[in-house]
């Protein structure tokens, strides 16, 4: 098998081709290092390699429904014995795992051939992929932008070509902003059927989840199949479906009621290549046989952002913590970003926290009622194509800012100034439609429907009731049918 053979085959065929021995694992594990070794330096997507770890898989003889495909984890969440998580942050780079995470050993025990770990943002608190301790992450579309976050890593590796999937987590859009930053299927599974731990358990009350990004809905079938399911320490019960993923892709989902909308508080104005992915994907959907109907925002947007933005700033003041607990770090070791958010989140105090956790409630309420109307509900991805890199970054002056204000705890009379207002435009402002799955704990997905006249990817969203899953795997994989996607991957300049 050559290069230009790996990138026409996605990990199921790839897997194949390895049971009937055509293929070996070993020489698929060197496809896919000669193709990092081509492209990586472009891209900045691999920040961890672990090749004598996958040298020893392969000597080991992976077993699975996958053996013997190549595979990239996430520098966030998703630990491997005997190599560092830094979770995108100089606080954790010598912070070296004791013990696999449990979502990394279902990867190991579909077979999956681990052989690297992918950049990410410091603790994943962005929706791109720009760290310091790590660097920018790029798309193989066009380097000059943003592969998203927090899995940017992983979306950029897998849409080069260097893998057909790739391990990911999603806390408020980071499988799903990639996946359509990178042209790929990126599924954000209902809370509670993938697992957490043993390091830790649900990460942001609940509102992260474990999983993939992958060219192709079969490949996310197969891996979801693989990972679902509790763990002895889960805190509470976990449906598992009955049939696999893989099993229910197989049949076209009759006619769905799925209302849609693009519309924003946070983002008034939604690029117009947003509107025409989701106006597109809404003529295909018809086209298909289901009833789709525009309808209003079912939620109250901009309320969701405050309180989803409370919960995710206590958490990282939680994070920074436990990384100076851990190892020592100081404030030199953070990024300024980092440090005036948690000093935010901090002393914000308590009673915010509790509230914004106790008004998730009023929005499972909101978009239960609009289920009980329609199947799903459908957005863009994105408010806007991929951003250049560092179009958010913050300027020097304001990172030297933020520096003696979390030093001096100075967070309440930073909180007097409105910046959480600001804050709420600058980060979600371009992904405002992706938090509401993990507040509600709903299953969402991103579809690569769409490219941009530029020629960069732009996804459409789906999100479901609680378990219907499969059901947003089977829509996807019919639409994968009607208008492929696998063809397309980006051809990186090396």
């Amino acid at each position: 098998m050559d290069l230009s053979e790996y990138l026409r085959h996605d990990a199921t065929a790839l897997a194949g081709l390895v049971r009937t021995g055509e293929v070996t694992a070993t020489e698929l594990l060197e496809l896919a290092q000669a193709r990092a070794a081509a492209v990586n330096h472009r891209l900045n997507a691999i920040v961890v390699p672990t090749d004598g770890f996958a040298r020893d898989q392969i000597a080991a003889g992976p077993q699975g429904p996958l053996a013997g495909v190549p595979f990239l984890i996430k520098d966030l969440g998703q630990e491997l014995k005997g190599y560092p998580t830094a979770s995108g942050s100089k606080s954790l780079a010598r912070h070296i795992a004791t013990e696999h995470a449990t979502i990394t050993q279902r990867f190991l025990d579909a077979g999956l051939v681990v052989f690297g770990k992918t950049n990410t943002p410091e603790f994943g608190a962005k929706g791109i992929t720009e760290s310091d301790f790590w660097g920018p992450a790029r798309s193989p579309w066009n380097t000059d932008h943003t592969p998203g976050g927090s899995s940017g890593g992983s979306g950029a590796a897998v849409a080069a070509g260097i893998v057909p999937a790739a391990g990911a987590n999603d806390g408020g859009g980071s499988i799903r902003i990639p996946a359509a930053c990178n042209g790929l299927v990126g599924l954000k599974a209902t809370r509670g059927i993938t697992p957490f731990g043993p390091q830790e358990g649900e990460s942001t009350l609940g509102m992260a989840v474990e999983g993939a990004v992958t060219r192709t809905v079969r490949d996310a079938a197969a891996i979801y199949d693989a990972i679902v399911g509790p763990t002895p320490s889960s805190t509470y019960p976990t449906s598992v479906p009955d049939t696999p993923f893989v099993e229910q892709i197989r049949t076209a989902p009759t006619a769905l009621r799925i209302g849609y909308s693009t519309a924003s508080t946070i983002n008034p104005n939604p690029h117009p290549e947003a509107i025409a992915a989701v106006e597109r994907a809404a003529t295909l959907l018809t086209e298909l046989g289901h009833r789709v109907e525009e309808v209003p925002t079912p939620y109250d947007d901009a309320a969701l952002s405050r309180d989803f933005l409370t919960i995710w700033f206590g958490s990282l003041a939680a994070q920074v913590e436990a990384a100076r607990v851990a190892t020592g770090a100081t404030d030199a070791d953070f990024e300024s970003d980092t440090l005036a958010v948690a000093e935010l989140g901090r002393s914000a105090g308590v009673v915010p926290f509790v509230t914004a956790a106790n008004n998730v409630n009023s929005y499972v309420q909101q978009i239960d009622d609009f289920h009980s109307r329609f199947d799903l509900f459908l957005t863009p991805t994105l408010a806007t194509p991929p951003l250049e890199v560092f179009a958010t970054r913050t300027p020097p002056a304001l990172q030297r800012g933020s520096r003696v204000i979390a030093k001096v705890h100075g967070g309440k009379l930073l909180g007097r100034t409105g910046i959480l207002d600001d804050l709420i435009v600058q980060s979600l402002g371009w992904v405002p439609y992706t938090q509401l799955a993990n507040l509600t704990g709903r299953p969402a997905i991103s579809v690569p429907l769409h490219w941009t006249e530029a020629g960069l990817p732009l996804g459409v969203q789906f999100v479901g009731r609680l378990g219907a899953d499969g059901q947003l795997l089977a829509l996807a994989a019919q639409l994968e049918e009607a208008a492929p996607w696998f063809h397309r991957y980006a051809d990186v300049r090396v």
